[in-house]
């Protein structure tokens, strides 16, 4: 029973399928790193300026204030701003590479398979052929 499923497993892991979807899963990681980064460091900055001086990290409602050895609960409603920019952001990119590669298999199928010319023996052929027809 336990060798028959580590075989399964095994097809499973070493099939193309399973190592694309790791690969993709490993490169939407890092683009999703590099896209939190761009948010916080370079896009939300300069919106905090433009609108007083905001850093978005910082923006919270305080529920309940520091009291003694219990620390404050707050509301991060700034790092929610943030994630929602991040995911925005990730899925107008993915949009646009759907829309990318959708535009390319269009093209692809919307190139017609002409007939092709024939080869120099299907000519000769044709010739020996149509000279037979005609008696010669």
């Amino acid at each position: 029973m336990i060798m028959s499923m580590l075989q399964e497993f095994k097809e499973f892991a070493v099939k193309g399928n399973a190592i694309d979807m790791a690969v993709g899963i490993i490169i939407g990681a890092a683009f999703g790193k590099i896209v939190s980064s761009l948010v916080a460091d370079v896009i939300m900055p300069p919106i905090g300026v433009l609108i007083g001086g905001v850093d978005f990290t910082k923006l919270a409602f305080t529920l309940r204030e520091a009291t003694g050895k219990a620390t404050a609960v707050t509301l991060n409603y700034g790092n929610f701003i943030q994630t929602v920019v991040d995911f925005t952001i990730i899925a107008f990119a993915i949009f646009i590479m759907v829309k990318v590669i959708s535009n390319l298999k269009k093209k692809d199928e919307a190139v017609p398979a002409g007939k092709p010319e024939p080869s120099r023996e299907e000519l000769l052929l044709t010739e020996i052929r149509d000279l037979l027809k005609a008696g010669k």
